[in-house]
């Protein structure tokens, strides 16, 4: 397929339809409107279904129905929107449904600013909802990634039965890149054979939520983590820059870690040993690619559009949080590359 210019949220909207999504509920929010614009005029053209909830908790809640009937099912919003849908996709999460969530961040806390932010990582990579539970979480840094990744975010939350969300800034769902859209099914994608198919003669089936008891529960929350520790060791993904002979790591995700991929060109033509680690997954997190480069690595220095929600993960990665060194802007600015050069210098020597 030949590649079109697209703008990043009617991008994520195609690959959805094009990776067989038929389900779609939400509501408008800044800076994701055209996924929910493009696919109420899309989505009918394939016989699917969109429905303009009345809130963002009836939309959560809808994609619930949906996931628990064995459909492939969306829901986009930015960030106070994904806040206000935390609840649902705890029970989501705790059913072991396959369901898939866009997150286009806007600055915060609150209401924040409509411009692009990642301060959301907490909220999503470590759960917004009660209870102890994963939700496996894709982090693009281009539209053409996007696409990708939405397309992989039905596969994998089919084949484990769980939330996939992808975690964009608002910048990636904001401008406009060439893209092309090849999805092949993943294989070994178990058949839905849980899904509810209301009243017949059939089997039939019950989607489980509510646990009384204290030992089931807890059985419960071992069977949810036995599915975690699989897609910990099969799904972690990353991008390694430059890292050969790097002797210090950027490590960044999103729009930041174009800003520090160009920044790293610029240092590395003053002499500086440096490359990036640029996180795919943001859960799981890319435990492998810190315990493959750890040794040579004198420092990383994280670059976020946040005060450093990411800082404990990477810390934690290379075992030692006096390794990590923190360069962010928030509210809605994204850090330029002369500040990340002057970041790199300064860990790294000859800064001012």
């Amino acid at each position: 397929m030949a590649k079109v210019l697209m703008k990043g949220n009617e991008a994520v909207g195609k690959a959805a339809i094009e990776a067989g999504c038929r389900y779609f509920f939400g509501y408008p929010i800044t800076p994701q409107s055209e996924v929910p614009e493009y696919l109420s005029s899309e989505l009918p053209k394939v016989g699917g279904t969109f429905i303009q909830a009345e809130s963002e908790v009836a939309a959560i809640n809808m994609v619930y129905g949906a996931a628990a009937a064995g459909a492939r099912v969306l829901t986009s919003s930015s960030s106070p929107g994904i806040a206000l849908k935390q609840e649902g996709i705890g029970y989501i999460s705790n059913a072991g449904l396959p369901a898939v969530i866009i997150n286009m961040m806007r600055g915060g806390p609150g209401l924040g600013t409509i411009q692009p932010g990642q301060a959301d990582y907490n909220m999503v990579v470590k759960g917004g909802a009660n209870g102890d539970y994963h939700d496996v979480v894709l982090a693009p840094a281009s539209v053409q990634e996007a696409v990708d990744m939405v397309m992989e975010a039905f596969d994998i939350a089919d084949m484990y039965g769980t939330p996939v969300i992808v975690l964009a800034d608002g910048l990636i769902g904001q401008m406009m890149e060439p893209v092309e859209f090849n999805y092949v099914r993943r294989e070994g994608i178990p058949e839905k054979t849980w899904a509810l198919t209301g009243k017949g003669d059939g089997e039939k089936h019950m989607i489980e939520n509510l646990v009384i008891e204290p030992d089931d529960c807890e059985a419960w929350n071992h069977r949810n983590f036995d599915r975690y520790a699989r897609i910990e060791a099969n799904e972690q993904a990353w991008e390694e820059y430059k890292m050969d002979d790097a002797e210090y790591a950027f490590v960044s995700y999103g729009t930041a870690s174009r800003v520090v991929r160009t920044a790293i060109g610029y240092l590395r033509n003053a002499g500086f040993k440096v490359g990036m680690i640029r996180p795919k997954t943001l859960w799981p997190f890319p435990q492998k690619a810190f315990d493959k480069w750890d040794a040579q690595i004198k420092k990383y220095l994280d670059v976020e559009m946040s005060m450093g929600q990411m800082v404990p993960d990477v810390a934690f990665a290379c075992n030692d949080r006096t390794k990590v060194l923190f360069h962010g802007r928030t509210g809605g600015n994204v850090p330029t590359v002369d500040e990340i050069v002057e970041f790199g210098k300064e860990v790294m020597g000859g800064g001012k």
